[in-house]
């Protein structure tokens, strides 16, 4: 019996160490960032410029929050839809931080991370994403992010 429990608390530490982001891996979050804050000036930016809100709830241990950011980068398609129809802002949840953000918009961090809530430039909440969904194997699909994002973009 204690060989199983030792073998499954193996196995769980596993799983936390593939999710972890790699040690060499910058921040991507502003860990003493204000996310009421980072909400209002992306909110501010989306009504002037017509656009609408992407809040990305993660940490910067997180590896899929990474992997996920890495995506927005790179993929030239999911970049460019980002930019002309979204304001991305990534608010750091590390340890309770920007608590009170996460429960305004309803827990998203439930789901775990990352977690994206879509705003509209009014500050109406769209939706929320758990992004496990958009998932395929050890990745994000760049079909099912695309989708998701022009789902939204087409309803500004």
């Amino acid at each position: 019996m204690l060989l199983c429990i030792l073998v499954l608390a193996g196995l769980m530490a596993g799983k936390v160490a593939a999710d972890e982001a790699p040690k060499a891996a910058r921040p991507i979050y502003d860990e003493a960032a204000d996310g009421s804050k980072q909400a209002a000036d992306a909110l501010a930016q989306a009504k002037k410029e017509g656009k609408l809100v992407l809040l990305q709830f993660g940490a910067n241990w997180c590896g899929w929050c990474h992997k996920l950011h890495k995506l927005f980068d790179t993929d030239k398609g999911i970049a460019e839809e980002l930019k002309s129809h979204y304001v991305v802002a990534m608010i750091d949840v590390n340890k309770e931080h920007n608590k009170e953000i996460d429960e305004k918009y309803g827990h998203p961090t439930r789901f775990g991370l990352p977690a994206i809530v879509i705003l509209d430039s009014d500050g109406k909440q769209l939706t929320t994403q758990d992004t496990g969904k958009l998932e395929e194997g050890d990745h994000h699909d760049p079909r099912k992010v695309m989708a998701f994002l022009k789902e939204w973009s087409g309803k500004k």
